[in-house]
């Protein structure tokens, strides 16, 4: 503690260097923290997924659906806990560019598997007495002014018409990372109404493993059970469910690898810069200071110091900017399913900060523990 006066004295001499410096890291550490976000986001399903969930899907393709009588042996089989099924709809509110996922759903299992998503008892009681029914993500809601109570038109596509359904519900997640943007409406509602090709036919089903059960044995019983009949299945573990999906957008992971790298060598290059211009214009003073007692070792820890400072406040202050920023929610009024830095979000940046400030720092400081004394005097 009581080398910080020198410490701040040191980076002060050139206010607007370091500034500028401590800037330029602040800037790249909010971009380096909004692409750990939009990561977050892309892979929010298959990080979220259900350790214990399975996902049967048809064999040919996610778009050809399965016949609703497979259900009753789905549940028969070995180590099948609970499961329940589900349809994407796919329409269109008002316009096309108002996307939400919109999903009917089999009201009598749906929330026992998906536990995660919080609906308040009356307001599930609501939905299940009325076939209009719906129930709301909280991001949804609140990007198109929902309230329960309200109408909602919509207007099919894969299932053509005028759909309208009553809001009966808001739900939210336990999880901040909690995918808020779905629509539900009741299955029964979508039999009733949809074309005759699409009676008794679901589009996938989400089984839930017992405790204790080999998940492995349970996917290859349940293909076993639909082999050589004309809807054969695949099954999947939910995170690999999701984690197709991620794929079909490209290489996600490899793209953010290689803006971070760019980003690390950059904020690499200016602190380095900066810390070896300052140790130049300090030759002499670090001369006196080592003349007036400093270690070798003591001039290189202090060196190493201002560096890391430098990086420290500049990762701070680019890491506050971004959580407040992620704080007003999503920037794309609906295209990601979630918005939000997490922890390990957090920690990771401060790590590269750190690790940046020490790197940086590392050739000047080794530049000023081996200066000689006389030769630095003589330079002045």
């Amino acid at each position: 503690m009581k080398y910080l006066p020198l410490l701040f004295g040191n980076l002060l001499r050139r206010k607007v260097r370091t500034v500028l410096t401590v800037g330029s890291f602040a800037v790249a550490m909010f971009l380096f923290c909004l692409l750990v976000t939009i990561r977050a986001a892309f892979t929010m399903g298959v990080d979220v997924a259900g350790a214990d969930r399975l996902v049967i899907i048809n064999k040919v393709s996610l778009i050809q659906p399965l016949p609703i009588a497979y259900k009753d042996k789905i549940l028969r089989q070995p180590g099948v806990k609970q499961a329940t099924h589900a349809n994407w709809f796919g329409g269109v509110y008002q316009d096309e560019r108002n996307f939400f996922p919109q999903f009917a759903i089999d009201q009598e299992t749906y929330r026992t598997i998906y536990d995660e998503f919080v609906v308040p008892e009356d307001q599930w009681q609501a939905f299940l007495a009325d076939k209009q029914g719906a129930i709301v993500g909280k991001s949804t809601a609140e990007r198109f002014g929902f309230k329960v109570g309200d109408r909602v038109p919509i207007k099919g596509a894969i299932f053509p018409g005028d759909w309208e359904f009553n809001v009966r519900g808001i739900y939210t997640g336990k999880r901040p990372n909690d995918d808020l943007t779905q629509f539900w409406f009741r299955y029964d509602y979508l039999k009733e109404k949809a074309p005759p090709w699409a009676q008794g036919n679901v589009g996938w089903y989400t089984v839930r493993v017992a405790e204790g059960a080999d998940g492995a044995q349970v996917v290859k019983a349940l293909d076993e059970a639909f082999a050589n009949s004309a809807w054969e299945t695949r099954t999947q573990p939910e995170s690999v469910f999701m984690q197709s999906f991620v794929e079909q957008m490209g290489n996600i992971q490899l793209l953010m690898g290689v803006i971070g790298s760019v980003v690390f060598f950059t904020l690499l290059l200016v602190t380095g810069n900066t810390m070896a211009t300052s140790v130049r214009e300090r030759t002499g003073e670090l001369a006196v200071l080592k003349t007036v007692g400093f270690s070798d070792r003591g001039v290189l820890a202090l060196v190493m110091a201002e560096s890391l400072l430098v990086a420290v406040l500049g990762a701070a202050l680019g890491i506050v900017l971004a959580k407040v920023f992620t704080l007003q929610g999503d920037p794309t009024n609906g295209m990601l399913a979630s918005f939000y830095l997490p922890p390990w979000g957090i920690a990771f940046a401060g790590t590269v900060g750190i690790a940046v400030g020490l790197l940086a720092g590392l050739l000047p400081a080794l530049s000023a523990m081996r200066l000689q004394v006389v030769d630095a005097l003589r330079r002045v």
